[in-house]
């Protein structure tokens, strides 16, 4: 843990809480940035139970504990206005921990099992009109190093034209675009996928490539920061949020609303869900169907500007 945190707990669950975590860490591998998180989380439950009972919990408490103290917990965070994602969040931690001193038999308490985490808010991706992309690809090539900004408008034309996270982007190396216009992509996982290349997005590449004052061959990265090392996220990000600035664009403009972007064209299309799917590497045809929602709301907004009863 980077900052020692104390529980409100007794000595002996203290004990198990840290042994809880080198379990995270050892066994589930999970990273010291999630360990800390789930840590964090489980303290707030600690402090709050402890009110709730009176006293610093024992492990007879955890083992005894019932559904009321867990809805009482999750009431206190409702009423505390916490965000509906922080609380699930905190569930997960609680309900990991309790995982663990099941499995290790250290007590005997499934209670969580019957508990709901808050049923999060949907989020509907941020997608740009065509005449906001247009702005943001031809702005972004405008740059004092033209290299740079030759980079700039392809990285972004890229992301726009087929659907790639900013960190597939960035991974590609030199000899990865085949000769037939389609990009062989590793995503989440290592699982690969087949993305079509526009002959836009070869066009602004190979235009960046002669401009481009490294030598380059293959293996290594296309895209190259001042100094020829790979590109990092963060400038990219950096360089939108400065094009949103200056085309007073909203705070949605990110890489990924780029990708949002393409996804919400293709449906606009009559492109089914399945292939949209496969081109965006999603692993869930769900997380696909959010786009669904862009595209009602979109036609909610459409119908709403004809007016068609007050004709």
């Amino acid at each position: 843990m980077k900052n020692k945190i104390t529980f409100s707990a007794s000595n002996e669950v203290n004990k198990y809480i840290s042994s809880w975590f080198d379990w995270l860490a050892s066994i589930k591998g999970y990273s010291v940035h999630t360990c800390d998180a789930y840590i964090r989380d489980l303290s707030i439950f600690f402090n709050f139970y402890t009110d709730y009972l009176g006293t610093l919990p024992e492990l007879s408490d955890l083992e005894n504990i019932e559904v009321s103290a867990f809805r009482a917990f999750l009431s206190r965070r409702s009423a505390n206005h916490i965000t509906k994602s922080s609380t699930a969040r905190e569930m997960s931690a609680l309900r990991s921990f309790f995982h663990y001193l099941n499995r290790q038999k250290i007590i005997t308490n499934t209670v969580l099992s019957i508990i709901s985490s808050p049923r999060q808010e949907k989020i509907i991706p941020k997608a740009l009109n065509d005449d906001d992309a247009q702005d943001v690809i031809q702005t972004a090539a405008e740059n004092k190093v033209d290299w740079i900004g030759a980079r700039d408008s392809a990285i972004i034309t890229l992301l726009y034209g087929s659907g790639l996270r900013i960190s597939e982007a960035l991974s590609l190396n030199i000899g990865d675009i085949s000769s037939n216009d389609f990009i062989v992509i590793k995503g989440k996982g290592n699982k690969e996928r087949i993305v079509p290349l526009l002959p836009i997005s070869r066009q602004k590449i190979e235009e960046y490539l002669l401009l481009c004052p490294y030598r380059q061959h293959n293996g290594d990265p296309i895209f190259v920061g001042a100094r020829g090392e790979r590109l990092l996220p963060r400038i990219v990000q950096r360089r939108l949020a400065q094009l949103r600035e200056k085309l007073n664009l909203p705070d949605s403009l990110t890489p990924h609303a780029l990708r949002h972007t393409f996804a919400t064209q293709l449906l606009a299309e009559g492109v089914n869900l399945r292939a949209i799917q496969e081109l965006l590497g999603h692993s869930s045809l769900s997380t696909t169907q959010r786009y669904t929602e862009v595209e009602i709301e979109h036609l909610k907004k459409e119908y709403a500007k004809a007016n068609l009863l007050e004709q």
